[in-house]
């Protein structure tokens, strides 16, 4: 539920621009759209204060509002700090991407030769080994986090306090205890099927980047990323003063993520300069490892793919997107970049809910929309539906590619337009049958069924949404939301 803020009130229509001149008197549409979606996030309560950095055809603009610090009226700058969560995940992979590019390693191989000496007999699945491209394309199958003590004593906490328990106790955790921990896993799943996320994996890769390049992963970071782009240091301690205060999903100040052994997972943090001076490397794929670091390592990138941990997508228009979301106990992020096009975006806010990543993105695309216009394919889509409704949708789709044969309608694309429909319009009916669509369109992909059981759900169609959560299951065994709802429709009535 949208709340609204005591920033909000205070500063939410304060905001900067900075960067080129032109970036400011140019008859473009970027400042518009970014003020506008800013300030819609800061009055929707959605956190205390927001940045969001552009660079647009080589030009950087910053924008900023709210507040960051609840309760005073204190407006970000260009410099001010968020810790930016998983983003940090393609720092980590960016340098094994140079190392891989330096042949020291390759992305086929073993990753336990890598590690320090010990004996690691989970890290592979019927005799065979967890491989580089595995750690980087999130299908490692390791666990999500270590130690599982930590893990246990979080469930166990008050609602309150568990952001407290986890960051004290990780701030305790020494490398050789994960290392130690890190011998006795046991793999989730079979590597290299299922995506899905691991701040273990992550945590790993920034041990192989200092095996194979041969410094710690702070220095490595240092020297090949963030002097050579002219980036403030991300962990360096002297920026606390410039950070933003960090607040959790109740509300609470968070406390300050600063773990070392996490830190290639999810604990660099970067002001919105910084992140520009990223956005602008990651658009350059002349640079021979962030080519390589975007290149899918699993996955069909014209449907969903993942590259050195970037997620790609083909958009509707055909242009290719890489984005990631971070969010830690106090901050959220989200950055997509489009190389096609010279355009990218980081937003960074001061708060950390359960959907503020999604709201994050969903803020860039609307400005991304704003800047260049909705595609014309996407316009005709709209207005067909529009003028013949949903009864139809494969035929109404097919009318209209008929028109633009480079329509590009993805399964995530397709899921996403039926969840609009059936969350934000209320209109389960329409968004019932653009499900079924999509399940007819990708009949072997686990999530269309899923998504369609959830919407056949809301309408209270128990028998088609227990045969459609199966369905789901036989394709993805692992797929614990299909789980959940299964146990729970199975109930016997009262």
């Amino acid at each position: 539920m949208a709340r609204t803020t005591l920033a909000a009130c205070i500063a939410a229509a304060a905001f900067w621009v900075a960067g080129a001149q032109a970036a400011q008197t140019a008859p473009d549409r970027l400042d518009e759209a970014a003020r506008k979606e800013g300030k819609a996030f800061i009055d929707a309560g959605n956190a205390d204060g927001l940045s969001i950095a552009v660079i647009k055809d080589g030009k950087a603009s910053f924008y900023a509002f709210g507040t960051i610090e609840r309760g005073k009226a204190r407006a970000p700058t260009a410099d001010t700090v968020y810790e930016i969560g998983s983003i940090t995940k393609t720092f980590g992979s960016l340098l094994l991407a140079q190392a891989v590019l330096d042949h020291k390693a390759q992305l086929g191989d073993d990753m336990r030769q890598y590690l320090p000496p010990g004996e690691y007999p989970g890290l592979a699945w019927q005799g065979r080994p967890v491989t580089l491209q595995q750690l980087v394309s999130t299908t490692s199958a390791l666990p999500d986090n270590l130690p599982d003590s930590l893990t246990r004593a979080a469930k166990a906490a008050k609602p309150g306090d568990v952001p407290f328990v986890i960051v004290e106790g990780l701030n305790r955790y020494t490398m050789p205890q994960f290392l130690a921990d890190l011998q006795k896993v046991t793999l989730q799943r079979e590597p290299g099927k299922t995506p899905a996320h691991s701040n273990v994996a992550a945590q790993t890769v920034g041990l192989i980047d200092a095996k194979l390049l041969g410094k710690p992963f702070e220095t490595l970071l240092a020297e090949r990323i963030e002097r050579p782009l002219g980036m403030a240091g991300g962990a360096d301690k002297a920026r606390a003063a410039q950070m933003a205060t960090g607040y959790t999903n109740d509300g609470g100040v968070a406390p300050v993520w600063d773990a070392s052994v996490t830190r290639a997972a999810g604990g660099l943090r970067y002001s919105p300069r910084d992140m520009a001076k990223y956005i602008a490397r990651q658009l350059d794929e002349g640079d021979a490892a962030v080519k390589l670091s975007h290149q899918p390592q699993w996955g069909d990138p014209g449907e969903f793919a993942i590259g050195f941990n970037w997620i790609i997508n083909t958009m509707i228009d055909g242009q290719r997107r890489l984005s990631h979301s971070g969010g830690t106990f106090g901050f959220a992020s989200y950055m997509e970049v489009y190389p096609g096009t010279g355009y990218g975006v980081v937003l960074l806010a001061n708060r950390s809910a359960n959907n503020t990543q999604g709201q994050l993105q969903e803020a860039a695309e609307h400005i991304r929309d704003q800047v260049y216009g909705k595609p014309a394919a996407q316009k005709a889509l709209e207005q067909a539906f529009a003028e013949h409704g949903y009864g139809d949708v494969a035929g109404t789709v097919a009318g209209v590619r008929r028109m633009y044969p480079g329509l590009h309608l993805g399964e995530n694309y397709i899921n996403a337009w039926g969840y609009r429909l059936l969350q934000q319009d209320k209109r389960p009916k329409d968004a019932v049958n653009v499900f079924a669509y999509n399940v007819a369109q990708h009949p072997q992909s686990f999530n269309p069924y899923d998504s369609l059981a959830e919407c056949q759900e809301a309408l209270g169609d128990r028998e088609h949404a227990i045969a459609n959560y199966r369905l789901s299951l036989e394709r993805n065994p692992d797929n614990d939301h299909a789980k959940t709802r299964l146990a729970e429709l199975d109930k016997p009535k009262p």
